[in-house]
């Protein structure tokens, strides 16, 4: 049997990183935690894998629960893998959409995927002396399948199973089209599954039909079982989701600041449901912080505070946290002193005019957009607003200029 490596930790030790596992922010475990349980507690080295497709540049904060499983199972001593879908990418996910996916093109899927292995090695140890994590891409495989490959695939399903998805029943009710591609998808990922013979596949419960899938063609293909541990998304206190498609994300590569100004923007209730999905901070700590919120103890703004601090010092480390934390507060509080020692420095020739600082500093994006700016008296130096006719002299170096929102990058220092 090929054991699980051997990673330093005391049975106790694995035996709490196994309840982690099979507890926190879960949405299911198929066929059941039962089983997993015990495959977890057989010694045999397991694999596991999360798909990623890189339809745009980052990783963001929903993808961050499935990578923290990915990491309980790689200091479990498991083979962990994360699955570029470079080639699942092109065709797109129906998952969740009420309308079909736009296509990427090659070129746009490779240039997205760059950062991918940086953004994810936040939380997984690509380089790890005894067991790294694997990275993978899925051309490899789908892209040498010919069309009798594929017809055998699909051989597998039926149109009825297919069917069985809520955002196919929803677009045919609303005579909106479905692609016959869509329909391929869910089998591509499942020969994911089959092409690197995994036995553990980690996504979001919206995932669910994809995940399974993969378990229909890995008992064809390789007569065994594989467990899917499906977790909760990450979702906003009105029930919307968090994420790339919503358009109200936050990246792992963020900056620090961006990622705290981001998530005191959420709604305060967020905070418990958030610290469970993405953070490591403990269980124990969550549910006390839970009960202080819940009696008043704790006020909503301060548990957000808490929240944003926990995951960019997850993320980026206590430093990185303690300085974009002050930073904010700078940004959003009058009594605050802003730190001008933060902020990018810009050097404008003697007799400037403010519309050729705004677009030389990256504050417009042209003449007329610093205009329009201006006009809308979104334009401010030392926080006193100022027209069209303001010019840059001796007695306005050190001067903060600054457009629109209280944002680190909507500041420059003029010097």
């Amino acid at each position: 049997m090929n054991t699980a490596i051997d990673m330093g930790l005391s049975e106790q030790e694995k035996d709490a990183k196994i309840q982690e596992l099979l507890t926190r922010a879960i949405a299911q475990v198929y066929p059941n935690t039962d089983a997993l349980l015990e495959a977890l507690k057989s010694g045999k080295r397991l694999t596991a894998y999360l798909g990623i497709d890189p339809t745009g540049p980052d990783i963001h904060v929903g993808h961050q629960s499935q990578l923290l499983k990915l990491r309980l199972l790689q200091d479990l001593g498991h083979r962990v893998i994360v699955l570029i879908g470079d080639f699942t990418a092109m065709i797109g996910d129906p998952t969740d959409k009420s309308a079909t996916r736009v296509k990427l093109t090659r070129e746009q899927v490779l240039q997205n995927a760059e950062g991918y292995k940086q953004q994810a090695g936040k939380i997984l140890d690509f380089n790890h002396p005894l067991n790294p994590v694997e990275l993978k891409y899925n051309s490899e495989w789908l892209s040498k399948m010919d069309f009798a490959d594929v017809l055998e695939l699909a051989s597998e399903f039926t149109v009825q199973q297919m069917l069985e998805r809520d955002m196919f029943q929803k677009r045919i009710k609303d005579n909106k089209p479905v692609g016959l591609h869509e329909f391929i998808y869910p089998m591509m990922q499942g020969w994911d599954s089959v092409c690197m013979d995994v036995d553990i596949e980690v996504g979001g419960s919206d995932q669910i039909f994809n995940m399974l899938t993969g378990n229909t063609l890995i008992r064809r293909y390789k007569n065994k079982q594989k467990f899917v541990i499906a977790g909760q998304l990450l979702v906003d206190p009105s029930g919307k989701k968090i994420g790339k498609t919503e358009g109200n994300m936050i990246t792992l590569s963020d900056t620090p600041i961006d990622m705290f100004h981001k998530i005191m923007m959420w709604g305060d209730g967020i905070t418990p449901h958030a610290l469970e999905l993405c953070s490591r901070l403990s269980m124990k700590d969550i549910d006390a912080i839970k009960l202080q919120l819940e009696s008043g103890e704790l006020s909503g703004i301060d548990g957000k505070m808490l929240l944003a601090r926990q995951i960019v010092t997850d993320l980026h480390g206590e430093e990185a946290a303690r300085t974009a934390q002050q930073q904010y507060f700078e940004l959003t509080d009058k009594n605050v002193a802003l730190d001008r020692s933060s902020l990018q420095t810009f050097s404008p020739a003697a007799g400037a005019a403010i519309v050729t600082i705004l677009v030389d500093t990256g504050l417009a994006s042209s003449k007329s957009d610093a205009r329009r700016l201006l006009a809308a008296q979104a334009v401010r130096v030392d926080d006193e607003t100022i027209s069209e006719g303001w010019v840059f002299d001796d007695s306005k170096k050190d001067t903060v200029l600054q457009v629109g929102k209280k944002k680190i990058e909507n500041f420059r220092l003029l010097v």
